[in-house]
């Protein structure tokens, strides 16, 4: 039984969907910027779990920061939405941070590591794992992932809770940015 989210106190908004384009062209899904009123409600520039709706059908999901001070969505596929439709939608940051998915490459290294590695990161908040998720999954080249995997085992072994000098808002770095739209 899903339940439909509280939106008593929520955010407002209409917006437009889009699809990527750039790197990400020809993807199936589409994404949406929230207006800058919309993120400057939210308690944080770098990634929000929210719930709520979109055009009445609730869903849940984590916004991205954008890298200026504001936040884009990745429309979950089971909303079943079209690039250059408005939307309406109702948001507000979930009470309790998700489990976030851990990807595969990240899984089988934290299998692989040893008792202490394992042990901090099972220690840590949902919200500190989607931190180092976050690191390790931004930058473009697959061998710096890769060494940022290396990087967080090494990190989480010596007690590290968090990923060292990681801009959570990419306002910063320009680490993080919505997609292109097509």
């Amino acid at each position: 039984m899903q339940l439909v989210p509280d939106t008593t106190h929520a955010i407002r908004f209409r917006a437009t969907l889009r699809r990527p384009g750039g790197a990400d062209k020809g993807a199936d899904w589409t994404f949406l910027n929230l207006p800058q009123d919309a993120s400057d409600q939210l308690p944080s520039r770098g990634l929000v779990s929210v719930q709520g709706t979109l055009d009445g059908t609730p869903f849940q999901a984590t916004l991205q920061p954008d890298g200026q001070g504001g936040h884009w969505l990745k429309v979950p596929a089971e909303l079943s939405v079209k690039a250059g439709e408005t939307v309406v939608l109702a948001i507000a940051p979930m009470a309790e941070e998700p489990e976030p998915e851990v990807p595969e490459d990240l899984r089988l290294a934290l299998e692989a590591a040893d008792t202490r590695t394992r042990e901090v990161w099972a220690k840590i908040t949902p919200l500190a794992r989607r931190d180092w998720i976050h690191w390790i999954v931004s930058p473009k080249k697959a061998e710096t992932r890769a060494k940022r995997i290396e990087s967080a085992c090494d990190m989480l072994a010596k007690g590290k809770r968090r990923p060292c000098c990681f801009d959570r808002s990419g306002m910063y770095s320009n680490s993080l940015c919505p997609p292109v739209p097509e």
